[in-house]
């Protein structure tokens, strides 16, 4: 029963090219974590990186940023609720909070801290399963429209971004140099290094704050144009404009 519902979307999928959703699940139990948990998300059809610790999780956060996280409230170097708060302010990323604290003071909390749904332990991977396949329906809605990079341009010296529907979007000065250098090498990745010299970083500069301007970047530009801004991240790389 557990594989049904994956094999349902394989032509889906394979139709769309929709990569299978990447599920960051941090959990400090590490047989619940090993041994039900992220295996029982691969029956379903998720791509998982389990942690053990917010460490592990920022690891994964900096070289493959996943669609949802799935956190424990107890954690050895953190706690729960501050990270989900911290997500919520600083990415689109999904949050499911998973707990043995049961009272509603305690959901209320989780909730009200960014979490999209907060679920009890122990854990039944099909109320999981149904519920980060619900949340991924939401992060990922049908492509408001078909767009390639090529259609895309800076104009009046770089200062506005015009979309293919001829929309014109303001920009930053921070944005203006992130899509620069993006747009200069369409479809190739630009490293986070990279993107963090064109916007006038140094050393100090926080890499957190290239994530937080994409998101940024992204919503005006769905706001604004009704369209999708091709800018995806890149694993292990930075972000790329795609083709």
């Amino acid at each position: 029963m557990m594989n049904r519902q994956p094999q349902a979307q394989d032509g889906a999928a394979a139709a769309d090219h929709v990569p299978p959703p990447h599920v960051a699940l941090v959990e400090d139990d590490h047989l619940l974590r090993d041994r039900l948990v992220a295996p029982g998300l691969r029956d379903f059809g998720f791509r998982v990186s389990a942690v053990g610790t917010v460490k592990e999780l920022e690891q994964v956060l900096s070289t493959d940023e996943p669609d949802i996280v799935v956190l424990d409230v107890g954690l050895p170097d953190g706690d729960g609720f501050s990270l989900a708060e911290r997500l919520h302010m600083s990415s689109r990323i999904g949050i499911v909070m998973l707990s043995g604290r049961h009272t509603q003071e305690d959901r209320v909390r989780g909730l009200s801290n960014g979490a999209d749904a907060y679920l009890a332990k122990p854990v039944v991977m099909h109320e999981l399963a149904a519920t980060l396949r619900n949340l991924m329906r939401r992060l990922r809605p049908p492509p408001l429209r078909s767009v390639t990079a090529a259609a895309w341009r800076l104009d009046s010296q770089g200062w506005c971004l015009v979309a293919p529907n001829g929309v014109s979007i303001a920009l930053k000065a921070h944005e203006r140099a992130m899509l620069r250098a993006l747009l200069d090498v369409p479809g190739e990745p630009v490293s986070r290094e990279t993107l963090i010299a064109a916007v006038g970083g140094d050393e100090q500069f926080d890499p957190h704050r290239i994530e937080v301007l994409v998101y940024r970047l992204r919503s005006k530009v769905g706001t604004k144009a009704g369209v999708v801004l091709p800018l995806s991240a890149v694993r292990g790389s930075g972000y790329v404009f795609t083709m």
